[in-house]
């Protein structure tokens, strides 16, 4: 006879309870997590989207305000520098101004042949520095009389002239560029008054039929 073997009598396993309730809670969980991803992530991007639209209008801000700085910065930069060629250009006709009864004794000395040796070259060495700054004069005889930049101070009547003319240059003018320091003193004659251009008159006696000198209209017809 066989023996048989004293054992244990095997029961099936039975699923614990505890562990069937937790895998469907976890199901579920994973679905709600799953589910509210997509709502988190579109909230997300939405604040992104304001953030960004907020430093994109302070950025325009910003660079609207460095523009005005640098027009502003420009404007100054030539306003100083229209300020500063302003002073010096006063300052340089100042000293001229200054300087023009000297030209004028040296222009009278150098009319008058007293200009020579060392105060020649003294003189000259003046009106290099001058011109050198700017300095040009202005004025001759037989130009057409401009009040803007002549000074009458004689007037005679001259019948060879047809406008008013500077017969004489008393005292030169001096400008710099286009500024008049001081305006050329002159005399200054005008056309005679009531006098004809020659031509004209004798055209107008022919046209009116008066005969020339010389001519006895009175005379007798020969034949």
């Amino acid at each position: 006879m066989s023996e048989e073997t004293p054992g244990f009598d095997e029961k099936p396993e039975v699923p614990d309870a505890g562990q069937n309730d937790a895998e469907p809670q976890a199901a579920d969980s994973a679905s709600e997590e799953a589910a509210a991803a997509p709502a988190g992530d579109a909230s997300q991007d939405v604040a992104l989207l304001a953030q960004l639209d907020q430093a994109r209008t302070a950025l325009s801000e910003r660079t609207a305000d460095l523009q005005r700085l640098q027009a502003e910065y420009q404007n100054y930069r030539r306003r100083v520098e229209r300020d500063r060629i302003t002073v010096k250009e006063i300052a340089v006709a100042s000293l001229l101004t200054e300087l023009l009864p000297t030209l004028d004794d040296i222009g009278r000395a150098r009319e008058h042949g007293e200009l020579v040796g060392g105060f020649k070259s003294v003189a000259e060495s003046l009106e290099t520095v001058a011109a050198k700054m700017g300095l040009q004069q202005f004025g001759k005889e037989g130009e057409p009389f401009d009040p803007t930049i002549h000074e009458a101070l004689m007037h005679s009547y001259a019948p060879d002239i047809t406008e008013d003319t500077c017969v004489a240059i008393l005292q030169p003018g001096y400008r710099i560029g286009e500024r008049t320091i001081r305006p050329a003193r002159v005399a200054v004659a005008e056309p005679q008054p009531g006098a004809a251009p020659k031509s004209a008159g004798s055209d107008s006696a022919v046209a009116e039929g008066e005969a020339p000198e010389g001519l006895d209209t009175d005379a007798p017809d020969k034949g």
